[in-house]
């Protein structure tokens, strides 16, 4: 019985941290705060920063800011659980899902897959300027 208790007492205090991990981090992503930025597109395919396969010329998706991520191992990282991009652009709006890094990105600029881009604007215009935020998926 004693070495339950020892197993259970240790397991709760990993599964302690690593939620006080998590919601630290996730905390620190700043959900319904307007970005006045741009938004570029891309259109890749294979592996995205979550570890899935993306599809960026047929998927709704976004890369954010490499300045938002946290972890070490983006795979890991709260950006990937559950978080969505709010764009606004020329009176639409669409919501699309995290699924990507965007290493080149300044803080307020995001590069939205191509059919994303193209809900809001003739890809040829290439660089627009918008308003976006994270919200919760």
């Amino acid at each position: 019985m004693r070495k339950f208790v020892k197993s259970s007492g240790l397991l709760a205090a990993a599964v302690a941290l690593s939620l006080s991990t998590v919601g630290t981090a996730w905390a620190d992503i700043p959900f319904d705060q307007p970005v006045n930025g741009n938004a570029t597109y891309y259109d890749a395919a294979g592996y995205g920063a979550c570890g899935t396969l993306i599809d960026a010329n047929t998927q709704l998706l976004v890369a954010v800011p490499a300045s938002y991520w946290t972890t070490a191992n983006p795979n890991n990282d709260p950006l990937c659980r559950g978080v969505s991009v709010r764009v606004t652009y020329n009176g639409r709006t669409i919501t699309v899902p995290v699924a990507d890094k965007c290493p080149g990105c300044n803080s307020k600029h995001i590069d939205l897959s191509a059919p994303a881009f193209a809900r809001l604007a003739d890809k040829n215009l290439g660089n627009i300027p918008l308003t976006w935020s994270f919200v919760r998926s």
